[in-house]
């Protein structure tokens, strides 16, 4: 609901920014990505080797960008669309005028905090721009409606709102800084004092692993009042409500607010599925062994292979994939991107594809349920005026009705525009599962007319509504990755699996990478981090290495590798 870090100071005494720089594995992939020297190279002798890339979203695109540029052949797999939960789309019966841009709607990632500087490089390298996303109470956002329990409360700034709200979010923040060392980590992050993150991780690590983001509440002092617990559920700070997540680590949040991942949210105008695609379609300036004006796209004659049916080790340790088409092909390196479960289902592995504590952790990881419905709309009418008391007429919706959060997408005055009528997460997104796109819109627009009973939402909608629940997508089953108490040995085993010396050596050569393997699910920065171990481990598998200048995350690992908790 609130920041939980005090205001920016003026430029001229700023502090060092906050970024996503651990607190887990505080190694700088942003200054990795920028530095002259590149990311590696790998011995002529491998220049054009091929190497399988499963699953083409911004994870695998990006790792296939980076060895294509390192002059390997990369083959990319996609069973669906380039962009994976990157993915915006149009709408049907709703076509633009003349000028104006068609209207579309982000079904998976929609806001970006700043905090994610390896992602911000590739944004600047396509040449895309970003816009302040309108998450409540943030400045960018004219206003926000908290209603809880039938009653309604408008805000501008969190001073507008009653004064238990207030208190709430203090709580938090006391919390943080009682059962976390939230001012400490925060400082440390932002100075990157790598010795100082790993103290204090390595002891939260060892003493909250078993506790539930609903237990780290409970535990403390400014959490005592069950009210107060029951509006941060439904509230919550940053971008809203976070009850849903009451059931997951301590960790997993602890991660979210050291690094403010869910602060000044950020929009890709145009679209997030923009930066996949680009990328797919750029043609490198440094690039080696590859003639100039290569692209991925024309490494695969403008298609990526089809899905991914099957998975097996063959003769000299390569690794043969099978895809949905019947071709078969085999390499000595893979990168598996795609959600983590589709190994347990969709694909046919052998066993000996990974270790057995590998498959453990892969089969224990929990994923969360989301679902999103938006409409197009003739133009901005939230920002017309009650004639009684002059507040916009709606506004960023808060609420415990079905409907959870409602964003108000504005493109201009007078010009068409979007709103997401319901986003929600886990059990709040299970109810709408059964429903149509055009039943869960009936449903909505009834909880939103509760709130807003002077406002006639349906008259404004031009198009059909789209929506999209990922549980049930087939090459997802889930929104992303969220660890339950007791995860943390499972994911330590899945991030570090890139350091393949660690492996016996006939269970080398595939390599994870995708924002479920890394500490951040459902962040786009986790989704780079990992492609760019894999991207490392690859490199290495091969025989090659990085530039003694630009150490990659594997020739630093041991100085930094994560917290290793005891197996007995």
């Amino acid at each position: 609901m609130t920041s939980t870090v005090p205001p920016a100071v003026p430029h001229a005494t700023a502090q060092p920014p906050i970024t996503m720089f651990g607190p887990d594995f505080p190694y700088a992939y942003d200054d990795f990505l920028a530095h002259p020297a590149g990311l590696g190279q790998i011995p002529a002798t491998e220049h054009g080797i091929e190497v399988a890339i499963v699953g083409g979203g911004l994870s695998g695109i990006v790792t296939a960008y980076e060895l294509m540029k390192m002059g390997l052949k990369p083959v990319v797999y996609e069973a669906d669309q380039i962009g994976g939960r990157l993915r915006t789309v149009g709408f049907d019966g709703c076509s633009a005028a003349a000028g104006e841009e068609e209207l579309n709607c982000e079904l998976g990632a929609m806001r970006f905090p700043p905090s994610s500087t390896a992602l911000q490089h590739y944004i600047d390298l396509v040449g895309l721009t970003t816009t302040p996303f309108p998450n409540p109470l943030a400045e960018s956002t004219p206003s926000t409606v908290v209603d809880l329990k039938g009653e309604s409360h408008y805000a501008e700034t969190l001073d507008d709102l009653p004064p238990v709200y207030r208190q709430v979010a203090e709580a938090w923040n006391a919390c943080l800084e009682e059962g976390a060392d939230f001012s400490d980590m925060n400082q440390a992050m932002r100075e990157r004092d790598v010795p100082r993150i790993r103290e204090i991780w390595a002891k939260l690590v060892e003493k909250l692993d078993n506790q539930t983001f609903y237990g780290f509440l409970c535990d403390s002092s400014a959490f005592t009042s069950f009210r107060h617990r029951e509006i941060f559920g439904q509230v919550g700070f940053g971008t809203g409500g976070w009850d849903t997540d009451f059931p997951n680590s301590i960790l997993e949040i602890l991660r979210v607010v050291y690094t403010e991942a869910d602060d000044h949210h950020r929009g890709i105008v145009g679209g997030s599925q923009q930066l996949p695609l680009r990328l797919w379609e750029r043609e490198p300036q440094k690039i080696v062994h590859w003639a100039p004006g290569t692209s991925l796209s024309s490494l695969h004659d403008g298609t990526p292979r089809p899905a991914v049916t099957r998975l097996h080790r063959t003769a000299g340790n390569r690794i043969t994939v099978t895809d949905a088409s019947g071709d078969i092909r085999s390499y000595k390196a893979v990168v598996f991107t795609a959600q983590s479960w589709m190994l347990l289902s969709k694909i046919e592995c052998d066993d000996d594809l990974f270790p057995i504590d590998h498959w453990t952790a892969i089969e224990r990881t929990h994923y969360m349920e989301s679902s999103k419905l938006f409409v197009p709309v003739d133009r901005p009418f939230w920002l017309d005026k009650d004639e009684h008391t002059g507040r916009d007429v709606m506004s960023m919706t808060l609420t415990d009705r079905m409907t959870r959060g409602t964003y108000l997408l504005d493109n201009g005055p007078d010009r068409p525009a979007v709103i997401c009528l319901s986003y929600t997460w886990c059990d709040d997104s299970l109810k709408w599962l059964p429903l149509s796109a055009n039943e869960r819109m009936e449903v909505m627009l009834k909880s939103l007319g509760e709130i807003y009973p002077k406002v006639d939402i349906r008259k404004h909608i031009i198009g059909n509504p789209v929506t999209v629940s990922w549980e049930n997508e087939p090459y997802f089953m889930g929104a992303f990755k969220a660890n339950l108490p007791g995860h943390y040995r499972y994911q330590r085993r899945l991030f570090t699996h890139f350091m393949q010396e660690l492996l016996p050596e006939d269970k080398r050569g595939i390599f994870l990478a995708g924002d479920d393997i890394s500490w951040t699910a459902g962040w786009a920065e986790g989704a780079i981090q990992t492609a760019l171990n894999a991207v490392w481990g690859v490199m290495h598998h091969l025989g090659g290495g990085t530039d003694a200048a630009n150490p990659g995350p594997g020739d630093v690992y041991d100085e930094i590798a994560p917290v290793e908790l005891p197996e007995d």
